[in-house]
């Protein structure tokens, strides 16, 4: 037969039954016990008040500190409602939201944990990290499809995302049938009559925006140049030189596609522009001190017009009109530029160095060795004051 285990209230009730039955002195039934006097007085107490012999909660009765049970609520009903936001923005979001002072972020964390609302993943990814910015809005866009997919009725959705890389700010989300020239043109129209132009557009590699950078220039390239602006591209397969557009394409897949279902093109940019409005004037971001986009963004002071002006060259430049076909003719050589330059004039300058630098309006679009009869290179670059710290010499 095992032994009975005796807990403390059991031991304590038989404590209080012999020192009822005056069997033994208060001293001798403490020395039994192993017990205080005070502690022997205290038991005694309690039972003839009638308590529950087991030890009591150690917790305060009182918790001045202790937060309030419906901003608790609060924090959790937010949490609900964008799960993806950790502590500090979530704060600063009920903040923006009630104009009330919220709790601190350690204490938000330890609400957020208590209502099983951390996940370790969400844990992990909550590594901060060095960023990178322009100095200013409006000094480089970025662009970038993110990838297709189907949607409810069958047809695939094509996502264009464009932000200011100064201050996060999203110019536009859009849900696109394609990923032509014809179907971005209109767009980006649309965004420079609306905030302006920027003095740069970076982009990846793809279609409509470029190639692989040996076969020439694309439509989209030659378009933005003569209205002034620098196409930019991404190190091929390198896509975080474009991290803050690719850091915005996963938030709207996790924040949004991955929570809900898209119906048709219509349903889409619905969401999309739901989306956009919290994005830019809700979401807080790190990078801005936990402030919005909305809040760093200024339109540009460089206006859009659809003409384009004849560009003057220097006195004495060399020109070269650019045939159907792509190609330039200097010294009895062809070179093939690009068919996105044809019916257009170009300037060929010839460097101190045997090479051929080739000029469209205001950019170095590619150098020639002239022995070899080669290009050395078929890129945008701004012939004074590139933005690029590596810009290849005339």
């Amino acid at each position: 037969m095992p032994w009975k285990e005796r807990t403390k209230a059991m031991l304590r009730e038989e404590f209080i039954r012999e020192y009822k039955e005056r069997q033994q002195t208060l001293s001798e039934l403490c020395r039994k016990y192993h017990i205080s006097r005070p502690t022997a007085y205290k038991w005694l107490e309690r039972a003839a008040n009638g308590e529950n012999l087991n030890d009591r909660s150690r917790e305060p009765f009182h918790k001045p500190r202790k937060t309030p049970e419906n901003t608790e609520q609060q924090i959790v009903r937010k949490r609900l409602q964008y799960p993806t936001l950790g502590a500090a923005k979530l704060k600063r979001v009920l903040e923006n939201e009630t104009g009330e002072k919220m709790p601190a972020v350690s204490t938000i964390n330890l609400i957020l944990n208590r209502n099983g609302l951390i996940s370790k993943e969400a844990s992990e990814k909550a590594a901060h990290y060095v960023r990178f910015e322009k100095s200013r809005p409006n000094e480089m866009w970025q662009a970038d499809f993110k990838g297709d997919f189907a949607m409810l009725d069958g047809v695939r959705c094509h996502t264009l995302n464009i932000i200011d890389d100064h201050s996060r700010f999203n110019l536009c989300t859009e849900a696109l049938p394609g990923e032509s020239f014809a179907a971005v043109q209109p767009i980006v129209i649309r965004l420079f009559e609306e905030f302006g132009m920027p003095e740069v557009f970076q982009c990846d590699n793809g279609n409509p925006w470029g190639n692989a950078q040996h076969t020439g220039f694309t439509r989209f390239e030659v378009w933005l140049m003569e209205h002034g602006v620098l196409p930019c591209h991404s190190r091929i397969h390198h896509p975080q030189t474009q991290g803050k557009e690719e850091r915005y394409n996963g938030i709207l897949t996790q924040e949004l596609l991955n929570r809900t279902t898209i119906a048709d093109f219509k349903d889409a940019q619905r969401k999309y522009d739901e989306f956009r409005e919290f994005y830019n004037t809700v979401r807080p971001h790190h990078a801005l001190g936990l402030d919005t986009p909305a809040a760093h963004y200024l339109p540009s002071n460089r206006p859009y017009s659809p003409d384009v002006d004849d560009w003057e060259y220097e006195s004495g430049a060399i020109l070269r009109q650019v045939r159907g076909n792509g190609y330039i003719s200097y010294k009895g050589h062809g070179y093939y530029l690009s068919e996105a330059f044809a019916d257009r004039k170009v300037c060929v300058k010839e460097c101190v160095n045997g090479k051929l630098t080739v000029i469209f309006r205001q950019f170095k679009v590619a150098s020639i060795d002239s022995v070899k009869h080669e290009f050395i290179y078929r890129r945008a670059y701004m012939l004074h004051n590139d933005p690029r710290s590596a810009a290849p010499e005339q």
